[in-house]
C-alpha cells in the first residue's frame, strides 16, 4: 500500500467515524431521550468494565488462580452493597493487592 492510497483509506475511515459520533449527537441536541434509552445507556460503562475483568478472569490459555477469582468475589460483594463502579474499582486492586501480598497471587 503506498502512501497515498494509505491517506486515502485513512480519510475515508475518519469521515465514517466522525459521521457515526457527531451525526447522533447533532441529531438529537436539545431533545430529552427516553427513560428506557438513557437506562441503556448508563448501563454501558459497567458493562466494559465486566468485560474487561471477565476477559482477564477466565483466559481459556492461562490457568486458574486463586487470587484473582477471590478478588472478584470480593468485588461482587462492594458492588452489591455500594453500586459504584469507583469502589468496585478501588476494591479489586487493594483486594487483589493484599491477596498477592499473602502470597495467593
Amino acid at each position: 500500500m503506498s502512501g497515498s492510497d494509505f491517506l486515502v483509506f485513512y480519510g475515508c475511515v475518519l469521515v465514517v467515524m466522525l459521521a457515526c459520533r457527531c451525526l447522533p449527537l447533532l441529531a438529537l441536541k436539545g431533545r430529552p431521550l427516553s427513560p428506557r434509552a438513557a437506562e441503556a445507556l448508563a448501563l454501558i460503562p459497567p458493562a466494559a468494565f465486566a468485560a474487561l475483568v471477565a476477559n482477564d478472569l477466565f483466559d481459556p490459555t492461562a490457568p486458574l488462580r486463586a487470587a484473582p477469582l477471590l478478588a472478584a468475589a470480593v468485588v461482587a460483594l462492594v458492588a452489591r452493597r455500594t453500586g459504584s463502579l469507583i469502589w468496585c474499582a478501588v476494591t479489586g486492586m487493594v483486594a487483589y493487592a493484599a491477596l498477592a501480598a499473602l502470597g495467593l497471587g
